[in-house]
């Protein structure tokens, strides 16, 4: 097999490595199928927050194939101490498995991935490779319960500062719980409107902006960071402009279509923010 045709250091593996790496995988996958279905699950539901997580795998498998020129100049140094850290993945698995709590199941992957670098490969493998595996956590659906008490905050934050903006804009306007009304009209910010979806979706963005940036390390953190205010202002952006459409032209227009371009539009709005914050810190 070509170099080219490969991730570059497998190639720098004996065949029985391979072997073993190999059989070691399939082991895993099998043992991860409840994990890897209850996932799917999440991804799929009806008003889910990970719909992207499908993308997450293929992103870091991309990342890894971007390193191949990097990784084909190290010279593989198998670490046996790898070994304590695959063993503690594969013990919360078999824990949380027995459990059923997919949730921490899904985080065991990150260290049995880790721990395979390092008993195969070694810790500058693992050092190039950290953040392609470190991504895969927004593959991993937070817990029905942590979405829920995150979302509820979220979404009276966002109300909370949409009533100010449209009472500063020159609209009368008061908030009762996640309900905000105006003089002739209403909307509710529910659930789905808490802006956690595109909270997800942006913490993601900003990593893999701020991972392939070639800003220094502290400004990487910042661009990082400012995914979380991002997300925020678009939301309070997307639901000052429902609120106003509802009052001026009926909250079925607020309801429909409107609704569903303002969503695009707010996320578009807050992808171009982080570009422009990323050259502002260049």
């Amino acid at each position: 097999m070509g170099k080219g045709s490969n991730f570059g250091f497998t190639q720098s593996l004996n065949k029985e490595s391979v072997i073993r790496l190999a059989v070691i995988a399939g082991l895993i996958i099998i043992s991860y199928i409840p994990t890897l279905i209850w996932m799917v699950e999440r991804w799929t539901a009806k008003d889910t927050y990970y719909s992207h997580g499908f993308l997450v795998p293929f992103i870091s498998l991309y990342l890894v194939w971007q390193k191949r020129p990097v990784l084909s100049k190290i010279k593989p140094q198998p670490l046996a101490k790898g070994w304590i850290v695959f063993a503690a993945g594969t013990l919360i698995h078999i824990i949380s498995a027995l459990w059923r709590v997919y949730f921490t199941s899904g985080f065991s992957i990150l260290l049995v991935i880790s721990g395979l670098i390092l008993i195969f490969l070694g810790k500058e493998f693992l050092k190039k490779l950290i953040f392609p595996v470190l991504f895969l956590i927004f593959m991993i659906p937070l817990p029905l319960v942590a979405i829920a008490n995150l979302s509820f905050k979220l979404k009276i934050l966002a109300a909370q500062l949409s009533t100010v903006i449209i009472n500063k804009l020159g609209v009368p306007a008061i908030r009762d719980g996640s309900v905000i009304k105006t003089m002739n009209s209403y909307i509710i910010v529910e659930d789905p409107c808490s802006g956690i979806r595109s909270l997800i979706a942006l913490i993601a963005l900003g990593a893999l902006m701020a991972y392939n940036s070639s800003l220094p390390v502290i400004k990487k953190y910042i661009l990082f960071v400012s995914a979380v205010p991002v997300a925020i202002a678009g939301n309070v952006i997307r639901i000052v402009a429902l609120s106003l459409a509802s009052e001026m032209y009926g909250s079925k227009l607020a309801a429909g279509l409107f609704h569903t371009v303002m969503g695009v539009v707010v996320f578009v709005f807050a992808f171009f923010a982080l570009l422009l914050i990323g050259k502002v810190l260049e």
